[in-house]
């Protein structure tokens, strides 16, 4: 049997992540490796096969820790584990420095004192900047490296730890980056999850400034599909760019998410813009397309739907987080409080 050593799994990206490669794979154990933050949840993992998959719980920063839950034999390490919420970086740094870039170089020296094959540093497009109002232009993988947050400049400071490791001591890394995710278990401070709550409750959707800012969107599955895949066939030292080709602005997305639950759009509340609010990401995705041979497998329509879908049936998982310290979370960045209409 293979063995990987994912942080973060019992997050969004990474529980999606481990539940593909079970689901896909026959010879693969995970050893899930998580802090258990506000956004980890051991919800997360419900129903996972335990003779697979092993939740240690752990924090990236903590060396003997690390060492203690990597096995010797282990194939690879996929690092999922950050802060990775803008706002959150905006009102205070400095777990989003500590947990991305210190995280990351302690893993680094694990992979190298347990000789692990390849690294995987799980990235974002957040750390190549913004683009311009202008459907000709894209981040490919030779876009500068110019983050904008807090948030977006600790994952590019974590890129170049990682490069600086490659570079120094041979470590075999590889890096992805993705765009904006969405799909069923994701924290409700993300703007699907959220605009669907509130939908759902008839509350207020805040929608920041004037709603025009633009993501490429890609279903979590796909996402997780690629990330196995750049394992597999990427070239040591090599970043991959990894999009849907589904640009949509902020407003679309949440008159649509309306629109499929039969809300009115009066909804929709205007709020204060973030600082720093980048306009306009967009991935070309031709490398790991060209060099990886994978493609998005989840339209738009699809992924809103069976996200929706889940969120309906899920609505128990919804209250347990919106609930909790969420709530003051919420009234700071959106000056209002869960469950006001």
């Amino acid at each position: 049997m293979k063995k990987i050593f994912v942080t973060g799994g019992a997050g969004f990206i990474g529980s999606a992540f481990i539940r593909l490669v079970l689901d896909e794979t026959s010879d693969v154990e995970i050893i899930d490796f998580d802090a258990l933050t506000y956004a980890g949840n051991l919800d997360n993992l419900v129903g996972l096969d335990e003779n697979r998959h092993k939740f240690i719980h752990g924090d990236i920063r903590n060396r003997e820790a690390v060492l203690n839950a990597l096995p010797d034999d282990c194939d690879a390490i996929f690092n999922f584990a950050a802060e990775s919420h803008v706002d959150r970086s905006i009102h205070s740094a400095d777990e989003f420095l500590t947990t991305n870039i210190i995280g990351t170089q302690v893993l680094l020296d694990a992979a190298r004192a347990k000789n692990i094959r390849r690294f995987v540093q799980v990235s974002t497009d957040e750390v190549m900047g913004t683009l311009p109002e202008d459907d000709t232009a894209f981040f490919n993988e030779d876009s500068p490296i110019q983050p904008n947050s807090p948030y977006a400049a600790s994952k590019a400071s974590a890129e170049l730890v990682v490069r600086a490791a490659r570079e120094t001591f041979g470590i075999d890394a590889v890096i992805t980056r993705c765009g904006n995710n969405y799909g069923p278990r994701q924290f409700p401070e993300k703007l699907i999850p959220l605009m669907i709550a509130n939908a759902m409750n008839d509350e207020p959707l805040p929608v920041y400034g004037d709603g025009k800012n633009v993501r490429d969107w890609i279903y979590v599955e796909d996402h997780a599909r690629a990330i196995w895949m750049v394992y597999e066939k990427g070239k040591s030292g090599e970043a991959y760019n990894i999009g849907a080709r589904n640009e949509r602005q902020n407003l679309e997305v949440v008159t649509s998410i309306l629109d499929s639950l039969g809300k009115p759009h009066s909804l929709i509340k205007y709020v204060t813009d973030r600082l720093g609010h980048d306009r306009r990401y967009a991935i070309d995705a031709t490398k790991v397309e060209n060099e990886i041979g994978w493609k998005t497998q989840t339209t738009w329509e699809e992924g809103l739907a069976k996200t929706i879908r889940w969120y309906q049936e899920n609505q128990d998982w919804v209250e347990r987080i919106r609930n909790g310290a969420y709530r003051d979370y919420y009234k700071k960045h959106y000056g209002m409080e869960v469950g006001t209409v």
